[in-house]
């Protein structure tokens, strides 16, 4: 499974810019709740990329947004393909930690190929199996792609994605990145044709 996975520099670089145009289109709509100009507030995150991605860890920057009408100045994070919510390591280990997780089974094993801790990918699969399946992206997913198996998320909706397995990564990273954020409405349409 990870013999043909590359996550090196060029992989994060070409989040980085996916990110950034997204960054650009929210910027461009301007604030979501007062329409007021939104200037670049970005703030410092410390990634772990463990065995999987090491060369992620070297992204430290979540863009982000902040208004700029007095009175409003409210936060806007714009979706992330880097960075999967709040969780502490980068989106593409998650997806692929998690699909060694659900292949191999044994803690001690998941935790020397991936260099993630077994009680974390458990944690994982059981977002992945549980309040990840109620969201709008999952049902997405599904009425997209043909045969996507409930128990065997996330690894049967990348096994379905075309192209190489860092390809198929990245294309998951996009589906996902609507989950990132709580402060864009509809962060779906700001990540279409970015990844």
């Amino acid at each position: 499974m990870l013999d043909d996975l590359d996550l090196g520099g060029e992989f994060f670089a070409l989040l980085v810019r996916a990110d950034e145009a997204m960054t650009q289109r929210v910027a461009a709509e301007g604030c979501p709740r007062c329409r007021g100009p939104l200037h670049r507030s970005d703030y410092a995150r410390k990634p772990l990329g463990a065995l999987i991605a090491p060369s992620g860890e070297a992204v430290v920057r979540r863009f982000s947004l902040c208004c700029g009408r007095e009175g409003c100045r409210k936060r806007a994070a714009p979706p992330s393909v880097l960075f999967l919510g709040r969780r502490v390591y980068l989106g593409a280990v998650v997806i692929v930690a998690s699909m060694i997780a659900l292949a191999l089974r044994a803690a001690s094993e998941v935790r020397r190929r991936t260099g993630v801790p077994a009680r974390t990918t458990r944690r994982w699969l059981g977002w992945w199996q549980g309040p990840f399946l109620d969201t709008e992206t999952f049902v997405t997913l599904c009425a997209r792609l043909i045969g996507v198996e409930v128990g065997r998320v996330p690894e049967s909706i990348v096994g379905q994605l075309g192209g190489t397995l860092p390809e198929r990564v990245r294309s998951m990273l996009g589906w996902l990145s609507p989950l990132t954020t709580g402060s864009v409405p509809d962060g779906a349409r700001f990540s279409r044709g970015t990844v």
